[in-house]
């Protein structure tokens, strides 16, 4: 089968993980799978190209205005491969109606100039066949692929039981690390710290990486765009180390200098029961994974043994308990990771493709 994923793809931003695991596995699986477009330098590892001969499918993969293709190159996907050869994955719910959670808002106006109906227009010009990263989409012709995914392989360290990488998590510098940019997630990451701050002294230090953590941008404040805040006290007064943004691929040792790492979905998400890269991408790092997110959620994405990663009584109860006994939740991990290699593999997700977009 030949794939081309129609998208812009950005070492520090989005979902360029995603896209390289897409590729790596459909090489695997005998697949030719590529990203649309020139190459780019900066990202060696991908596969691009513009031939669009013998193409079975193109998926658009879309976030931001800038993933549909310039001009020419949007007009000759158009032009070259037929309507019900073409799919589209709307990643932030932009067929949605308006829709706003406390800040949080799936229709950028302010930002990119373009209103609901826009959106919904052009996705349904592009393909018939709209598909969004949850279960159970909001609109009856959207159907559920989750598009990220889990690769085994990726696991940074493979220890040979709980006890063993109970053993060497203890030394880690870190007691807990973020790693995400400051967008519509400033609220839950202050709970989170506030709540950690009880235990900051036994666990060791919090981390924040990621843009916009350390003041709010201009932009937002000349925009009076909500949900990018942020308070430079606090941070300082809770001993929190900031740093810039991560590229891509050094995401997952970063994390894994922390014993605790928080899973965190921003509002809109969290409504829409959308997964993010980092859904499952955080349990490739060597890290205990706390799962800031509904019960249910976690049970139907990550499986029974993740309950055990929820802080349903509070943060602090959670770490406190670990630290005197990291191996049962080091075990939770193993477990949740297995679940996630058999049923988020990507070879799944190519399956669940080929099934979504059959006739």
């Amino acid at each position: 089968m030949r794939i081309l994923l129609v998208t812009s793809v950005d070492a520090w931003t989005r979902s360029v993980s995603t896209i390289h695991k897409w590729i790596e596995a459909g090489r695997a699986l005998g697949h030719e799978i590529a990203v649309y477009g020139e190459a780019n330098p900066d990202l060696p590892k991908l596969k691009y190209t513009t031939d669009l001969s013998g193409a079975d499918l193109a998926l658009f993969v879309v976030q931001v205005p800038s993933d549909f293709p310039d001009m020419p190159y949007l007009a000759r996907v158009l032009d070259g491969i037929p309507r019900e050869k073409r799919a589209i994955v709307d990643l932030w719910g932009r067929y949605n109606d308006t829709i706003r959670v406390d800040h949080d808002f799936n229709h950028l106006e302010k930002l990119d100039g373009h209103q609901a109906w826009e959106w919904q227009d052009a996705i349904a010009t592009v393909s018939e066949t709209i598909l969004q990263p949850s279960l159970s989409p909001k609109r009856e012709n959207v159907k559920p692929f989750l598009f990220h995914g889990f690769d085994q392989a990726s696991v940074a360290k493979n220890y040979a039981n709980a006890s063993e990488a109970s053993a060497a998590w203890n030394s880690k510098p870190y007691g807990a690390m973020y790693i995400g940019s400051n967008w519509q997630r400033w609220h839950q990451v202050r709970t989170f710290l506030e709540e950690y701050a009880e235990v900051r002294a036994e666990a060791g230090p919090a981390c924040l990486a990621g843009w916009d953590w350390n003041w709010r941008p201009d932009w937002a404040v000349q925009k009076a765009i909500m949900g990018v805040d942020t308070d430079a006290a606090f941070l300082a007064a809770n001993k929190v180390e900031i740093r810039d943004g991560v590229r891509f691929d050094e995401i997952v040792g970063q994390i894994g200098q922390a014993k605790f790492a928080p899973v965190i979905h921003r509002p809109l998400f969290k409504e829409l029961g959308f997964v993010t890269n980092r859904s499952f991408e955080t349990f490739y790092a060597d890290t205990i994974p706390l799962l800031i997110m509904p019960e249910d959620f976690v049970e139907k994405i990550y499986g029974t043994a993740a309950q055990k990663l929820v802080p349903s009584k509070g943060v602090a109860a959670l770490v406190r308990d670990a630290l005197k006994n990291p191996e049962p939740y080091w075990d939770a991990v193993f477990k949740t990771r297995a679940h996630l290699a058999a049923h988020h593999s990507y070879a799944r997700r190519i399956d669940e493709l080929k099934k979504a977009v059959a006739k």
